[in-house]
């Protein structure tokens, strides 16, 4: 456990500092580094202001990880113990798989339908809720996402395979745009 801390301690760290080198990036060529971190008057802030510095805090929370575990004051950095017994292999496998499989899924049958078929597995087959609460959020959190960002933002997300799209899609675009 004490090495598993030190180690994403370290590498949580190495994102930070990419985040934060990427969010500094210019938005146009020509613009210099690192100028859309900051508040730009009578605009706001700039485009890489909010992950350069949810990242910088990332970054320090790191710092104060390593200090802990330098000093073992987290009870992480005092245990013996392994930091995946079987069962957490086990559960890392199934999670990720499942997470590869809704990624992979999102592309075919749309983001939508993945997001059900996602949520239906982990409600119901690795969390073990009751049919009905799972079916209600399998179906009500992708309605609910449609209705956002397809309808009230106008920002659609990937529909996957053109029958998909024409049977589910184009009838609710009728009604509401």
């Amino acid at each position: 456990m004490r090495l598993a801390e030190i180690i994403m301690a370290i590498v949580l760290g190495l994102f930070s500092l990419y985040l934060m080198y990427k969010s500094g990036a210019p938005a146009w060529p020509g613009e210099p580094w690192f100028e859309n971190i900051w508040y730009i008057p009578d605009e706001g802030p700039g485009g890489g202001f909010w992950p350069f510095w949810l990242s910088f805090v990332m970054l320090l929370s790191c710092f104060w990880i390593i200090v802990n575990w330098a000093r073992r004051q987290s009870p992480p950095s005092r245990s013996t113990e392994a930091f995946l017994d079987a069962y957490g292999v086990r559960m890392l496998f199934l999670v990720g798989g499942s997470v590869a499989a809704f990624i992979a899924l999102s592309s075919i049958i749309s983001m939508y339908l993945a997001i059900m078929v996602f949520m239906l597995y982990y409600l119901r087959f690795l969390g073990r809720h009751p049919w009905r609460l799972s079916l209600a959020v399998a179906v009500g959190l992708p309605v609910g996402l449609f209705f956002f960002f397809d309808v009230a933002m106008t920002l659609p997300l990937p529909k996957g395979l053109r029958i998909v799209e024409d049977t589910l899609y184009t009838p609710l675009y009728d009604i509401f745009l």
